[in-house]
This record gives C-alpha cells, sequence and structure tokens, in this order.
C-alpha cells in the first residue's frame, strides 16, 4: 500500500513493501526515480541485514549455512504501519518464519520518515531481541533522476561532496565482490564527479574516506538533491551499466559486500555492525531537495 506525508514544501510516498520511498514531488518535480524496468525497476529500496552480495548467496554463523539474496530481505517483505501523522511515518518488521530461514535472530527493525522544511529525514532503528550478538548492515538505495529540469543532460550533471576530501574506492571484482585492491578516488577540483553514463560500466562506485554529504546538481539549473549520511562509512554511487539510464542512485552504507569466492561468516566479517543482546541501534540520514 502506498502511504501519503507531506508539508508545505514536500510531498513524498511511501510503499509498505519494504518500506520504499515511493515519490518526492516539491512544486510539481518528481525528484525520485520511478522504476522504469528498462533501467531498473525498483525506485529507493532499504538495505536490511545484509548490503550488497553474499558469495553463493550464502553465510555462514555459529557452524551453521544460512542463504539470503542480495540487500537483504527487508526490500521485498510488507512492512506494518506503526504510526502516522501528516509529515511523518513509521514502518516496522519483526521476525518470522520466513526471516528466521535466512537470519537466525530475534530482532526489530523500523524505518522512519519525517519531513522538516524541504529535507525528508531517514531513521533505521535496529532491536535485538535476541540472547546473542546480531551481525548487520543498514543502508539506503535512492535513485533521483538525472536531469531534473528540462533542456538538461545527464551530463550536464555532477556530484559534489561538502568539503574536499581524498576518497578510496573500494576495489570489486567484475562480479561485484571485493577484491582487497582499494584505490585513491580523484575527485575533480578537489571535490566533485562529473555525471557520465559510462563511469557505471564497472558497475557502483563504492566510497570510503568521503565527506559525508554530496549534492546531485548542474551549474545549468536550478534544482538540486543533497544527501547526507553522518554516521555511513560508505557511499554507493550508481546506475544501470552500459545503458543510457535517466537516474543515478545516491547509497549510505554501513557495510560491504562479501570477499569474492569467500563464503562470509557474520561474526567475523569486518565491516558488519555487532549489536549486544537487548540493545538498539540507529542511523539517521537525510534527502534535501533544494
Amino acid at each position: 500500500m502506498i502511504y501519503t506525508i507531506q508539508n508545505d514544501t514536500l510531498k513524498v510516498e511511501i510503499n509498505s513493501r519494504g518500506g520504499e520511498i515511493w515519490s518526492i514531488v516539491k512544486d510539481g518535480t518528481e525528484y525520485l526515480w520511478q522504476g522504469d524496468a528498462k533501467y531498473w525497476g525498483d525506485r529507493a529500496f532499504n538495505l536490511f541485514p545484509y548490503i550488497a552480495r553474499l558469495t553463493d548467496g550464502k553465510y555462514t554463523l555459529d557452524g551453521q549455512t544460512y542463504n539470503m539474496t542480495i540487500h537483504g530481505f527487508v526490500n521485498y517483505t510488507e512492512l506494518t504501519v506503526e504510526s502516522q501523522t501528516a509529515d511523518s511515518i513509521v514502518l516496522g518488521l519483526k521476525e518470522n518464519a520466513e526471516t528466521l530461514e535466512k537470519y537466525p535472530y530475534q530482532f526489530g527493525f523500523k524505518v522512519a520518515y519525517t519531513l522538516a522544511g524541504d529535507k525528508l529525514e531517514v531513521k533505521f532503528a535496529v532491536k535485538n531481541n535476541d540472547d546473542k550478538t546480531m551481525y548487520f548492515g543498514v543502508g539506503g538505495h535512492p535513485g533521483f533522476n538525472v536531469p531534473l529540469e528540462e533542456g538538461l543532460g545527464f551530463e550536464d550533471y555532477y556530484l559534489q561532496f561538502d568539503t574536499d576530501a581524498e576518497p578510496v574506492r573500494i576495489g570489486f571484482t567484475k562480479t561485484c565482490f571485493l577484491n582487497g585492491d582499494d584505490q585513491p578516488f580523484a575527485l575533480a577540483e578537489g571535490s566533485c564527479i562529473p555525471m557520465a553514463h559510462n563511469m557505471f560500466d564497472d558497475d557502483a562506485i563504492v566510497l570510503t574516506g568521503m565527506s559525508k554529504g554530496i549534492t546531485l546538481k548542474s551549474d545549468k539549473g536550478t534544482k538540486s538533491v543533497h544527501v547526507e549520511y553522518p554516521t555511513m562509512d560508505y557511499l554507493g554511487i550508481w546506475h544501470m551499466p552500459f545503458t543510457d539510464a535517466p537516474y543515478v542512485c545516491i547509497e549510505p552504507w554501513t557495510s560491504l559486500p562479501s570477499r569474492q569466492d569467500v563464503v562470509e561468516d557474520l561474526a567475523t566479517q569486518p565491516s558488519l555492525l555487532s549489536l549486544p543482546a537487548g540493545e538498539e541501534y540507529e542511523n539517521v540520514w537525510t534527502i534535501q531537495i533544494q
């Protein structure tokens, strides 16, 4: 089911399937990618309890092997609306027979959306209701239309970090697993990434050591999108490889996928978050429509 929240500036739609952002409109302009299956049928799904790919779709934990598809299971699971006001909504998921087959934890997962002026705040909350330490990752995967204005093209846009930085690009194999070959990633003028379709021919660009805010913009236009992710260590930038897809995904992540040809032990994979029994984790990031 599609739910709507709005204020004087933004109108946002949320799909209960995955708690996925479905639309972001300001002054009649749709900023969110609308899921054309020719390029990518999704829009802005949420990632939990794993980000990206597991080798052979498997991992181990406490001596047992489990199967999980790319980006976990929240993105295709129906969430329950726990509360809603005119400008906010909270959706949640608890463990069930289906999740326990993939992920052997009693947990609570919530995603809360709150509007404040021209900002959409996204809060992930994870509760470990089990009696053992829980290992997981969370992240966002929103796609934004490019161009945002008539008369402009994809290459008229660039991504600009809030501050100059010297990020590192995480090394990936051609099948999108870690290869350990991390390399410095040069930014134009110290903070910019010019948009070009062929920049994604090797799939996603995943960075670390970057500024914790980034803006999609064009010097030829007036509309832009700013994404801020204060406590996310990784940022994915992506559109479907080898296409002229008219969108770009800006993806704040807490963790990374598996190493190539390694079936990871969830308890020892370095980038994953660990949450002791009975404790709760929160992570807030924002989308600002400028």
